[in-house]
């Protein structure tokens, strides 16, 4: 037998609302939270493929003003694309012909928006004979960087990292 109505069980409706209402007001909040989030993790990526990609043409440079590999004339002794770094390059010091490699995977920018593009064309290059304040491609890759017109959490384009 039940007394009192049958009503000390459940929620009413309006309880219902405002328990909707707050979550909705707290996912609000961490949205943006989650989105700066991403982008401070895809920054660090970048940071750390442009060092990647970077120190590798340096090691290629040294390599070559070391005689380890075969001087062209008229080159500037950077590699000729990205992809040398991947794939190596004879090394001229080995009698075995060996091969010297700079990297072992090519990074993509983690900004650029299309994913079917190899890694290397996701990477704006600069060639040796280009000014920093024009990035061209040339004959060889001197330096490379982020493709993406948008600007880091500190104001400066992905363009000039």
């Amino acid at each position: 037998m039940r007394h009192g109505g049958g009503r000390g069980r459940g929620f009413t409706l309006i309880e219902l609302v405002v328990t909707v209402a707050i979550v909705g007001v707290l996912a609000a909040g961490a949205l943006p939270l989650a989105q700066l989030t991403a982008q401070r993790a895809q920054e660090s990526e970048l940071r750390a493929a442009l060092r990647q990609i970077r120190d590798a043409i340096d090691a290629y440079k040294a390599a070559y003003d070391a005689g380890r590999i075969e001087r062209r004339s008229g080159a500037s002794g950077y590699p000729p694309e990205l992809d040398a770094l991947v794939k190596g390059v004879p090394d001229a010091s080995d009698a075995d012909g060996r091969r010297l490699y700079f990297l072992r995977r090519l990074p993509r920018d983690p900004f650029h928006p299309d994913a079917s593009l190899a890694a290397a064309q996701t990477w704006g290059r600069r060639s040796y004979a280009s000014p920093p304040e024009a990035p061209r491609e040339g004959a060889d890759v001197f330096d490379v960087y982020s493709l993406s017109p948008r600007s880091g959490l500190d104001g400066r384009p992905y363009r000039e990292w």
